[in-house]
């Protein structure tokens, strides 16, 4: 029998309530570890509360489904450096110092609501994956070095600010630390069914009461510095805290409230990467789609409640979330379960959980931090074009370790501008380059024409720009066209493609079209009728900077296509090759396709063809009309679009006085495969099949003679798209 969702929700959160419990609560212990062994049952609280808070907000606000949300890693490790930070400065009350965090939270939460408003969700993405890397790397490190104090039982201010003495550390710390880590290890390799974190505990626990047996004073909670010790004070509960923090915020000095603002805004920075970052994980294996933006806000909300009630920061945790969804997790719901199965675990046992000890959080927090150090990274150096990101990754986790954490985020956005730049220098600005002789326009040439454009097309330089115009890639674009500013007359540059285009890059075009100008030749322009995405439109932009439709030896146009078809006429007309450019109109003994004809069977046939006028923006068929119709143009010109969804079309191909269309249909006699339009007042002939085929019936000679100049100038046509399709493979 198939489980109900609620019971799948019911089963999910309960394993996964099971690993975020213990996690907040170790996490919790190491962000008030520095402020010493009084302040341990507060540190337990805090991440309990976290946990229960969170859970019940973050699911209903953020509404991303399985996702869990509680205390994490990267919150710890912020807010304890913050802590010791505030211990090593000696410049607060250590008392106030909780009030402080909880500030710090509550003010990262309004980050996140504001980022998610704003559409952060969206940019925090794009982040480079060498600085997230680096960044949770060092913060891993830092999880590490701060539980070593209690992985040893020696006091924050001994270990990092005093000298230490062998004689005086106790065996029984790092006895218990040291089999929760090596439980970490092993369960995490041999047991997929339950939560390594859970059995760890366990094991850690059970490692306390066997060396309790050498050590009777284990036996008891009072004034016992290895244990968690009483997580709810006897009269308390955890309402207790609610709006400490709020009150807290009127006893802040400047210099204090300027401390606490950096830590908010690198927690609020963290804690949405860590969030989105399981979110990303959880669609990957639910293959539906989280909204990010919401999904940050329901956070900061979150967050900001969580500071209230006196708890720590959270986030999207990937740890239970994935227990979550494996052990039968479908919705929102089964994250809001996680909050009250806390709440109930809080309520009812209390007392069992002043039993946790210290350094079994310690070390399940010891493996946490160094699993999240990217260890794998170091095989960037292997490859020549990813050292670079090694050294991005190792500055990162260097400037985290040995600076501050808002240190470490400068040289991360630093190093990410850094590494945006090295990728577009590194990237090509020109898509394709070729040869007047390999790129046609759309408009299509008679095979006399097609012939002098194969010959002289060489004069003509085309190059399909791409990505960003800057100041990086100026030097890449100078060198690539230095070859062809003194040997051709035409350069083309196509802007469909190009993202931006700056000051400088404009310079270098003025530069460019220069020294064409000073060797009679031209620069051309093209797609420069449209708007970059930074808003400004590229034809107003490039004539306020000097390059307009007034400047000579240079010409804009609204398409790449329209730029080779002012090319091609140039050409066309430099060679003046057609006898009939000055006729108002052609006969059919004047097209090209009736050369190889004897004079007299033209004339006969042309009584057999219809002629026929149509105004500029008249359809003469559209797609799927029935017809065995072809179409030979006296006057005008003819473009044959795709219609698309939308009003919207493809342009195919344009045809002109002397040439024909429609062949398609004639031969075949299938529906029409596009739209025929006139784009100016033309006359045309029209010639049915039908008809056609009547009239070769009496004489043959000229069915062989219409079917072999119809093969010639398709087959001029295809050769012409070889080239094209050549062209656009081999550059």
């Amino acid at each position: 029998m198939k489980a109900s969702p609620f019971l799948r929700d019911f089963l999910g959160s309960g394993a996964a309530v099971l690993v975020a419990l213990p996690s907040a609560i170790a996490f919790g212990l190491s962000v008030y570890g520095p402020l010493g062994e009084g302040y341990a049952s507060r540190g337990a609280l805090s991440g309990i509360v976290g946990t229960i808070v969170i859970g019940l907000v973050a699911p209903l606000l953020g509404g991303t489904a399985k996702l869990v949300s509680a205390p994490c890693a990267p919150a710890a490790a912020v807010l304890s450096v913050f802590v010791l930070e505030q211990v090593r400065s000696g410049a607060s009350d250590p008392a106030l110092v909780p009030v402080f965090v909880g500030i710090a939270v509550l003010f990262a939460g309004l980050i996140q609501v504001v980022m998610g408003f704003l559409g952060g969700g969206k940019l925090i993405k794009y982040i480079p994956y060498p600085v997230v890397t680096g960044y949770l790397s060092g913060l891993g490190i830092l999880i590490v070095i701060s539980q070593l104090p209690l992985l040893f039982g020696i006091p924050f201010q001994v270990l990092f600010l005093g000298s230490l003495d062998p004689l005086e550390t106790n065996p029984v710390s790092p006895i218990i630390g040291l089999v929760t880590i090596v439980a970490m290890i092993v369960f995490g390799r041999i047991s997929k069914r339950f939560p390594a974190t859970v059995l760890s505990l366990l094991v850690g626990i059970g490692t306390y009461w066997g060396l309790s047996l050498f050590y009777p004073g284990l036996q008891s909670s009072a004034n016992n510095s290895f244990i968690v010790g009483t997580v709810v004070p006897e009269g308390q509960n955890i309402l207790t805290g609610f709006g400490e923090n709020i009150f807290g915020l009127v006893k802040l000095r400047f210099f204090e409230l300027k401390s606490i603002v950096i830590p908010a805004f690198t927690l609020g920075f963290l804690l949405s990467i860590d969030t989105l970052k399981t979110c990303l994980v959880i669609d990957l294996y639910s293959k539906e789609r989280h909204d990010s933006d919401r999904e940050l806000m329901g956070q900061g909300i979150a967050n900001g409640m969580s500071s209230l009630f006196g708890g720590i920061a959270g986030a999207g945790t990937l740890g239970p979330s994935m227990v979550n969804l494996t052990s039968g997790g479908k919705t929102k719901l089964s994250g809001f379960l996680v909050g009250v199965f806390a709440f109930i675990i809080v309520f009812f046992f209390a007392p069992l959980l002043k039993w946790i000890p210290v350094a079994t959080l310690a070390g399940v927090l010891s493996v946490v931090g160094f699993r999240m150090v990217d260890w794998k990274s170091v095989g960037l150096l292997r490859n020549s074009s990813t050292v670079f990101d090694f050294f991005v990754i190792v500055c990162v986790v260097i400037a985290a370790i040995s600076t501050s954490l808002l240190f470490a985020a400068g040289v991360g956005i630093a190093l990410a501008i850094f590494l945006f730049l090295r990728d577009q220098i590194r990237s090509s600005v020109i898509k394709r380059s070729y040869f007047g002789d390999r790129r046609f326009s759309k408009k299509r040439r008679l095979p006399f024409e097609l012939d002098e454009l194969e010959k002289k097309g060489r004069q003509n330089s085309i190059f399909e720009l791409q990505g960003q115009l800057f100041f990086g890639t100026t030097e890449q674009l100078l060198n690539h066209l230095e070859p062809f500013l003194k040997e051709s007359k035409n350069i083309i540059l196509d802007f469909k493609r190009v993202v931006t285009i700056d000051f400088t890059a404009v310079n270098l075009l003025k530069q460019i079209h220069s020294r064409l100008a000073s060797n009679e030749g031209r620069l051309i322009l093209s797609s420069v009728s449209t708007s970059f995405s930074t808003g400004y439109n590229v034809r107003n932009y490039l004539g306020s900077l000097g390059l307009g439709d007034s400047s000579s030896h240079l010409e804009l146009f609204d398409s790449l296509d329209e730029a080779l078809e002012f090319v091609e006429e140039e050409i066309l007309q430099e060679a003046d090759l057609d006898p009939n450019k000055n006729l108002p109109y052609l006969h059919l003994n004047q097209f090209q396709f009736f050369e190889p004809f004897p004079k007299k069977l033209v004339r006969k046939f042309e009584k057999h063809a219809r002629e026929i006028k149509c105004s500029s923006g008249e359809f003469l068929f559209k797609k799927g009309d029935i017809s065995d119709e072809m179409f030979f143009i006296r006057k005008g010109t003819i473009r044959i679009h795709l219609p698309l969804e939308g009003n919207r079309f493809h342009h195919l191909a344009s045809f002109g006085k002397g040439d024909f269309f429609g062949d398609m249909a004639f031969l075949d006699q299938d529906p029409r495969s596009a739209d025929a339009v006139a784009i100016e007042e033309s006359l045309l002939y029209v010639i049915s099949r039908k008809k056609f085929d009547k009239y070769v019936k009496d004489i043959p000679e000229f069915g062989n003679l219409y079917f072999e100049s119809l093969a010639f100038t398709l087959s001029k046509r295809l050769r012409l798209n070889h080239l094209e399709l050549t062209a656009l493979d081999e550059h």
